[in-house]
């Protein structure tokens, strides 16, 4: 009985790993954040494992359910729309409902939209605070005010429809000088690094609205910038 936490790709469908694609064959069900999201993915690599579908909507009862599926000798994998599972998406639920009942779990390790930021960055990647997404209403100027003496690098996810007012809110929070990056489209077609200064970014994103989802890394507080 094992839950395999497997991670996928974030764009790029050729960015997951062998073992993964052999264990998604092999398992007796596969947990999606969504279901009609994972099919791609899966019809490509033409994996025809059942699927079902585990969110942040699913409710205890369903947990509860896949936990006793488990304990009698099944064996699931669960993967999330991108990336790892558990990385700002619900599959931590139930990874921790396994780990109490005393089930295996084993992590598949792949794309992460974090990591893939940070490696393509140039910003400091010995020291890292994962922070997910920006609130989306409350609480987002108490948080960019939180970093303004901040010493490690910090990676952020955010949408686009929202990108400018993060960018005005660092800018008064963080002033006009600290570096940031925005990392676009990791792994697609269009995949763009953004590196300046806050004030920078913000002029050049309101002469061209950015489009695609966002991560958004802001340098130590004495990082010295990319000249």
């Amino acid at each position: 009985m094992s839950l395999y936490v497997v991670s996928t790709p974030i764009g790029n469908l050729e960015d997951i790993t062998v073992r993964a694609v052999r264990v998604l064959k092999e398992v007796d069900l596969i947990l999606c954040e969504d279901t009609r999201t994972s099919r791609v993915l899966l019809n490509h690599y033409e994996i025809k494992t059942s699927t079902t579908s585990f969110h942040s909507y699913s409710t205890d009862a369903k947990a509860d359910a896949l936990i006793r599926e488990l304990l009698a000798g099944k064996n699931f994998a669960m993967i999330s729309d991108a990336g790892t599972p558990g990385i700002s998406d619900p599959a931590f639920v139930l990874i921790n409902a396994a780990v109490k009942a005393g089930i295996t779990v084993i992590p598949l390790p792949g794309a992460s939209a974090v990591l893939a930021a940070l490696a393509g960055s140039g910003l400091p990647m010995d020291k890292f605070l994962y922070l997910g997404f920006v609130p989306a209403k409350k609480g987002r100027v108490t948080l960019f005010e939180s970093l303004r003496d901040e010493d490690r690098t910090v990676v952020l996810y955010e949408s686009p429809h929202r990108i400018m007012k993060t960018l005005s809110q660092m800018l008064d929070a963080l002033g006009p000088d600290r570096i940031i990056v925005i990392a676009r489209e990791l792994t697609k077609m269009h995949e763009t690094f953004h590196r300046g200064t806050v004030s920078q970014i913000s002029t050049d994103f309101s002469k061209t609205p950015p489009k695609g989802e966002m991560v958004v890394l802001v340098a130590p507080k004495n990082f010295d910038g990319f000249k």
